[in-house]
């Protein structure tokens, strides 16, 4: 089926005649874009370039959606069951639309979107394609031709037109070229014709066989050569070339995979088709050469294993050749429009190869080459860009040029040490596409000084401890940021003060220590100075109390203040500690016996979220017992690691009668 455009000079005619040109202007690049299209099908793709305007058919859902070239939608035209075949008009005001469910061709008008008029083809069943061919509208229905005349006052309609070509399993396929007047190229179930279609019909010119599995004809802008998307010599995928003279294959484009769309660019450049799930799905090539010029390969955005295929016949070209617009539909049915850019181009490979180290202000090589299917002349330019830590948005050094294998080296002296990044930037031709490579080096930088205090010492719970980080000379930077990170995934690393050093080099920040934590210093390093980052950690003591409760009195027993309980009462000890998630205390109890304390056992309990714990002893029931308990954070023991091993203080206690 056919997928034309409007020739680059019939183009630039129609916009010439509306619009002044900006003469010396840049084109910016565009990148490859793909939009959802709102489709049950793809009939047919036809490029309106004097408006960027792309129009695709969908026969299922009985309507054509007109897009920009960003895929963005711009109308839909509804009420168009089994709308197939598309072509659009010389002067880019109307595109005509096979409706095959009503057997009719309609006009929609560029401008606005709107359909102009509906042309009834009476006795021509299911029309499916169409081509504009000097004025006059062609299209193919069943296995045969028919003609639509709009120059005279009314409508002429012409049918049966195939002659004796011997045509047969339809649907019929169609292509011409607005640089070749009066030449109708039309195929259908393994034949192949060609048309001189001049005069007021069609008259056969030559005949020949084309393989059965064709999806999409084309015809060279030259005249000479008709592509087909199958190769019908059994000798594998492509896109054959037949001679407009006698229909002998005289070239062919292969491919890996199923062939299934083949259009020709006013330039002659071959853009052809493939169903590749795992292959590259277009394939750009110039005349005559087998090689692609060029490949793109769909992404996957279904939920197979394989990728996006090309719509059968969905192949478009922009009449100035700088897109290539195709349809993909991924494994959940959903469509999409592709706008290829750049597909004439070739796409160059850049690499770039550095050192792995050098020395900070010492002659260093880069070296790299430039690589294409054709390579760029020698002496071609290439910019140069040096990124390093005092120069992050990069400084542009001395172009550089390519010799005749596409080779390139440079010399520079880095100023500054780090990571030094090269990048080489090639910026295209007609012909290539712009590329660009890097490499990064490792530049040498002096150690540097960095200390701070207070390292594995213990602190009170709560105690407000200063640690100071002392910065040694450096080149330029002169911050210090200072960090701490208490133990415990409940509290995160958190900055302390980042400032710059004073004249002796010293930075300072107060960190609360009422958990074990570890402080950072740390420096950024600068051109010259490497980074350093310093630890230190200090040790926080956990906070614990204890209450004694049911005793009747205190008193001495020596120097040492007890809590006098009766034999009967059961003593409660209430521990108050810092309280962390899963914590527990240990309670340890002694009983003092001829001049001794002996352990009589301990237990962890523990802590309520209030970080208390209380602990009732049964009672002894005779008099004369001494003994003393405390309670206890054992690091790791007590259910977290958060603080350092800390014990309460003794409470002492005795039973009387």
């Amino acid at each position: 089926m056919r997928r034309r455009t409007i020739s680059t000079a019939t183009a630039l005619a129609v916009v010439f005649s509306s619009a002044v040109l900006a003469v010396g202007a840049a084109v910016p690049a565009v990148a490859d874009s793909a939009r959802t299209l709102a489709v049950k099908s793809v009939g047919d793709i036809v490029v309106d370039g004097a408006h960027q305007r792309v129009y695709v058919s969908d026969p299922t859902g009985g309507k054509i959606v007109v897009t920009d070239y960003t895929g963005a939608v711009k109308a839909t035209l509804t009420g168009l069951a089994g709308v197939t075949g598309l072509a659009l008009s010389a002067d880019s005001g109307q595109v005509y639309a096979a409706v095959k469910d009503s057997d009719r061709i309609v006009s929609v008008e560029t401008q606005t979107y709107t359909r102009t008029a509906s042309y009834p083809l009476e006795g021509a069943d299911a029309p499916v394609d169409v081509e504009v061919v000097d004025g006059r509208i062609w299209f193919g229905y069943g296995s045969n031709l028919g003609s639509l005349d709009l120059s005279a006052a009314e409508p002429v309609v012409r049918l049966d037109q195939k002659g004796d070509a011997g045509f047969f399993n339809g649907p019929m396929l169609l292509a011409s070229d607005p640089a070749v007047p009066g030449v109708l190229v039309a195929g259908t179930g393994g034949t192949l014709a060609v048309y001189d279609v001049s005069a007021d019909g069609a008259v056969l010119r030559a005949k020949g066989s084309m393989d059965t599995g064709v999806k999409q004809l084309d015809l060279t802008p030259d005249g000479k050569q008709i592509l087909t998307s199958w190769d019908g010599t059994g000798y594998g995928y492509g896109f054959p070339a037949y001679s407009t003279t006698d229909l002998t294959e005289v070239a062919s484009y292969p491919t890996d995979a199923y062939p299934n769309a083949v259009t020709v660019a006013p330039d002659g450049t071959i853009a052809g088709g493939s169903d590749s799930s795992y292959d590259p799905d277009v394939h750009i090539h110039r005349p005559g050469d087998p090689t692609p010029t060029r490949e793109y390969d769909f992404p996957n955005t279904g939920n197979s294993s394989g990728a996006d295929t090309l719509v059968a016949g969905a192949l478009a070209w922009a009449p100035d050749a700088s897109r290539l617009f195709a349809v993909s539909v991924n494994s959940y049915g959903t469509y999409s429009l592709r706008a290829l850019t750049d597909p004439t181009k070739e796409l160059p490979t850049l690499t770039v190869s550095a050192p792995a180290t050098a020395e900070r202000a010492r002659k260093l090589t880069v070296t790299g080459r430039l690589t294409s299917k054709t390579l760029p002349a020698a002496g071609t330019g290439l910019k140069v860009t040096r990124t390093d830590i005092e120069s992050p948005d990069g400084k542009a050094l001395a172009a550089v040029t390519t010799k005749a294998d596409g080779s390139f080296s440079l010399t520079d002296t880095p100023p500054a040490g780090g990571k030094v990044t090269y990048k080489v930037s090639y910026a295209g031709d007609a012909a290539h596409a712009a590329a660009a490579g890097s490499d990064a080096v490792q530049v040498s930088r002096k150690a540097t000084a960095l200390t701070l205090n207070n390292n594995g010492k213990l602190y009170s719970y709560g105690q407000d401890v200063t640690f100071t980080a002392h910065l040694g000379a450096t080149y330029k930077n002169r911050t210090v940021a200072i960090y701490a990170d208490p133990f415990g995934s409940d509290k995160p690393k958190k900055l302390l003060k980042k400032a710059k050093v004073n004249s002796s080099g010293n930075l300072s920040a107060t960190v609360d220590m009422t958990r074990d934590t570890t402080v950072t210093a740390v420096f950024d390093g600068d051109a010259r100075n490497a980074p350093r980052t310093v630890n230190s950690t200090g040790y926080a003591k956990a906070k614990i109390t204890t209450s004694v409760a049911k005793h009747y009195r205190t008193g001495k027993i020596g120097s040492t203040t007890y809590y006098y309980f009766r034999k009967n009462t059961d003593p409660v000890f209430t521990t108050t500690m810092n309280y962390y998630s899963g914590r527990q205390q240990r309670f340890q109890l002694q009983v003092y016996y001829q001049g001794s304390w002996y352990d009589s056992g301990s237990e962890y309990f523990a802590l309520g979220t209030n970080g208390k714990s209380a602990v009732r002893l049964e009672a002894p029931g005779e008099s004369g017992i001494r003994a003393r308990m405390r309670s206890s954070y054992i690091n790791g023991s007590s259910g977290d690691t958060v603080n350092s091993t800390t014990h309460g203080a003794w409470k002492y206690f005795t039973f009387t009668n």
